[in-house]
């Protein structure tokens, strides 16, 4: 048993359980080892079942034959493959949407449990830290990539990152192994490619090492990054407590708990809290926060994100995605005594609790001017009650209003007249959830 081999039994002995191994297989040297490597163990020892995904971006002619290849490799191991056509999306940075479009591709395959095998290798890291560094990266990003992380429901899990890419190489060519050679991976206009083929080469002449020492740097972040994450779970713990409104599934934080807190736990505990639901900024681009913990105390501020919206409103932060951003269509519901939940057009559902007595009903949202009888307080105008309520302000538009004809007569989960009070029927709205989670 080679060296190799045994680095990529220790490297996956934690995963032996896992019901499916799937290998992101390009084609290419790396992922090639990596195939080769699985089908041999597998032929003497039980496994989870393998198969092989790979990943067609279109974006070069070269790129039509590659699944053909892929495809005469992976039947003389016996091995199965899925080949996935993607559409890479356009935008300043080639290399990041495709790597996008790929992980989406994998994300979207993988069930719960199952676990991907991606074949990036030590070289691999070392340049990763160095192009981070280089863009001005964070201890997150400089802790580069992790061995194992979640990807949907399964899992991403990297076996070869304690080998070089000398090591790969000299397996391929002891068992004759053939692989594509990307064409892009000469074009030293994408960073990666320019860092691979001029930089590090030179950078190696002075210091052999130079791969060593940058993958042990990234080692070091990576455990400044988790002690880093415990002390924002401890904030959280102090951060979340109770909301007002226990039926509103958002994300949410207390502020005052927050700004206690100095600048630098701020932000760390926010780039924890944010990370699995959006993309943050750089460092240079947290003006944004500091507008919106600094507005005065009448004031609804918004914190726009590449994935969302950050609100505050009743002393809290709420995180916004999804359905939550979209426009709301106008709704004239006529429902009478309905039984079964409806659904409400990009804003949850909504069922009521008991029985309505005779009435022409509608659901509708608020348009202004509104007012509802409340037991024992008279009529009320419904703007004075959300606001003495402290409902969010970005609520408001979505609450499901109960109407007898033109009579406002219940707000869904807050409050209603003493006609519906009297019969024990109450209106329930379950609200969007939004988006939860992406963190590629």
């Amino acid at each position: 048993m080679t060296a190799l081999d045994l680095r990529l039994r220790q490297a996956l002995q934690p995963w032996r359980a896992a019901p499916v191994w799937r290998i992101a297989f390009s084609g290419g040297l790396d992922s090639s080892v990596l195939l080769h490597l699985l089908a041999d163990w597998a032929r003497h020892e039980q496994l989870p079942p393998l198969s092989a995904v790979h990943v067609h971006h279109g974006l070069q002619s070269a790129a039509d034959a590659w699944p053909g290849h892929c495809a005469r490799v992976c039947e003389q191991l016996g091995i199965a493959l899925e080949v996935v056509r993607v559409q890479v999306a356009s935008g300043a940075s080639l290399e990041q949407a495709a790597r996008r479009a790929r992980y989406e591709a994998f994300s979207e395959r993988l069930k719960l449990g199952e676990v991907l095998l991606s074949a990036q290798h030590r070289d691999d890291q070392a340049e990763t830290l160095l192009f981070r560094l280089l863009r001005g990266a964070g201890v997150r990003g400089l802790a580069a990539m992790p061995a194992s992380r979640s990807l949907g429901p399964g899992n991403l899990v990297r076996p070869l990152l304690d080998c070089s890419r000398g090591d790969l190489q000299a397996y391929a060519q002891i068992h004759g192994l053939c692989w594509i050679e990307d064409p892009s991976n000469a074009d030293e206009r994408f960073s990666r490619n320019f860092l691979r083929r001029q930089v590090m080469p030179l950078l190696a002449q002075r210091w052999p090492q130079v791969s060593s020492s940058l993958v042990r740097c990234a080692d070091h972040l990576s455990e400044a990054q988790q002690l880093l994450n415990e002390l924002a779970e401890i904030d959280l713990a102090a951060a979340r407590g109770g909301s007002a409104f226990a039926w509103l599934p958002l994300p949410s934080l207390q502020l005052p708990a927050v700004t206690a807190l100095s600048e630098a736990r701020q932000r760390n505990l926010l780039r924890h809290w944010l990370a699995p639901l959006t993309r943050m900024p750089d460092s240079d681009h947290w003006a944004g926060w500091c507008d919106l913990r600094d507005a005065g105390g009448d004031a609804s501020p918004i914190w726009r994100l590449a994935d969302g919206e950050l609100h505050r409103a009743d002393g809290r932060l709420w995180w916004l995605g999804g359905e939550w951003l979209q426009p709301l269509e106008p709704l004239d519901l006529p429902c009478g005594s309905f039984s079964e939940p409806i659904e409400l057009p990009g804003n949850g559902c909504v069922h009521l609790r008991g029985e309505l007595p005779p009435g022409r009903w509608h659901l509708r949202y608020r348009q202004g001017g509104e007012s509802l009888q409340v037991p024992e307080r008279g009529r009320r105008d419904l703007k004075r009650l959300l606001n003495e309520m402290r409902v969010p302000a970005f609520v408001r538009p979505r609450l499901p209003l109960l109407f007898d004809g033109d009579e406002l007569m219940a707000v869904a989960n807050l409050t209603q007249s003493p006609g519906i009070e009297a019969c024990g029927a109450r209106l329930h709205w379950s609200p969007p959830i939004g988006a939860q989670g992406l963190s590629w």
